[in-house]
């Protein structure tokens, strides 16, 4: 299928400090990671609040998390919105909702029940935000450059989520939860404000009503071709399952969880800055498949339960195998056509996000039955097989989005 882009010209510079020279880019990219840095210290201070007042870690848990769940609603329903005439108003519409439901958390004495509808409704608006800013992305920098713009998107949100949450407990041994969300509500403002003065009107699609119906038919269009199904799936499937064994890693060794989830933090960064960085685009597309299963095989290692170093390295290369998720979005992005990307990359975004949740709770019932340790060997190894077993139509998409660029 034609890929009716309408991003600037491929000759752009594509490097990062290019990228963020583009007021598009830069303003985009800024309220970003502003969003990033308020939805940690909003997610720490509202599970530190919640936690206090009822003891329970499930509640604690979903307070802190649940807003992700949220992101399939969006996905199901207004996804469309994302590549309307007017994406710049909906993003500012969008945000400002964001900001209304963290100062919401804000007002102290609101009642738990108030607390958890926000929530849904924060996840919901995440989930549209994020397609209507990557539609705006990809017509805002050119073919080549958005897997850089990506990869530094992801070291931001990799490294100001670890910052968010570090400065979250420091300002919780100083400040009360609600008026950490009150911070986290200013750097929301900040966010929408940035959006406001540096992001500029850029119709991504034809005119057409947003809405249940229009966001069902682009799904019907983006299932119904094998190569974006087989994208989707490694996409999703391989990545939500190691997040699984990421999950485990406290009760498989309480001690040391906070050294293992860093080195994968660790890995994550320097696999998006080697790859979406320093790797030439054809090669970056030839290593999907290696970065695939370097995601997940260093985990089946947690079988024999070597020594604290040998699991660090190797969940650090597993990290690194993240990455894969660059040249896979750039095949995908090249085999969309423009008019809906902004929908597609937001199913791909909220589709990404839920099934990490399930790869947790998939997780969590293994280890129940089997063992931390087990179960994280066999999540490790249903994460190979589907690699495996879907490589020749990931191949053959991978085809066809070089003959759709070409």
């Amino acid at each position: 299928m034609p890929s009716d882009t309408l991003a600037p010209p491929a000759s752009t510079p594509t490097g990062y400090r290019a990228l963020l020279r583009t007021g598009q880019f830069a303003a985009l990219f800024t309220s970003f990671a502003l969003t990033v840095a308020a939805n940690a210290l909003a997610g720490l201070a509202l599970g530190t609040l919640v936690g206090r007042r009822t003891g329970s870690p499930f509640l604690t848990a979903v307070s802190m998390y649940g807003a992700t769940f949220a992101t399939v609603l969006g996905a199901l329903t207004l996804m469309s919105v994302a590549d309307g005439r007017r994406p710049r108003r909906t993003l500012l519409v969008l945000h400002g909702v964001a900001l209304a439901g963290t100062a919401a958390q804000a007002v102290p004495g609101l009642p738990l029940v108030g607390r958890f509808g926000v929530l849904v409704v924060l996840g919901f608006v995440q989930s549209l935000g994020t397609a209507t800013r990557m539609g705006l992305l990809a017509a805002a920098v050119p073919a080549a450059g958005y897997a850089p713009a990506r990869s530094l998107m992801n070291i931001a949100s990799g490294g100001l989520t670890v910052l968010g949450t570090a400065g979250g407990a420091a300002l919780l041994q100083q400040l009360d939860p609600q008026r950490v969300l009150a911070v986290a509500a200013g750097l929301s403002a900040l966010s929408l404000l940035v959006v406001a003065v540096g992001v500029r009107e850029r119709p991504i699609g034809p005119v057409r009503r947003p809405g249940l119906r229009s966001t069902w038919a682009t799904h019907a269009l983006l299932f119904a071709d094998p190569g974006r199904r087989a994208l989707l799936l490694n996409l999703w499937v391989p990545n939500g399952l190691v997040v699984g064994c990421e999950a485990l890693f406290v009760p498989f060794a309480a001690d040391r969880a906070g050294v293992l989830l860093a080195a994968v933090s660790a890995g994550m960064m320097c696999g998006d800055l080697v790859v979406g960085r320093l790797v030439p685009a054809g090669l970056r597309r030839r290593l999907a498949f290696p970065l695939r299963l370097l995601l997940a095989v260093p985990f089946l290692l947690f079988a024999l339960r070597p020594p604290t170093a040998v699991l660090v390295a190797a969940v650090f290369a597993a990290g690194a195998g993240f990455a894969a998720t660059l040249p896979l979005q750039e095949q995908l992005l090249a085999l969309t056509p423009g008019r809906v990307r902004g929908q597609v990359q937001g199913v791909e975004s909220a589709g990404r996000t839920t099934w990490q949740g399930v790869g947790a709770a998939l997780a969590g019932g293994l280890a129940q039955l089997l063992g931390t340790g087990t179960a994280i060997t066999v999540l490790a190894a249903l994460s190979v097989a589907v690699t495996v077993l879907s490589r020749p139509a990931v191949a053959r998409a991978g085809r066809g989005a070089a003959e759709s660029v070409s």
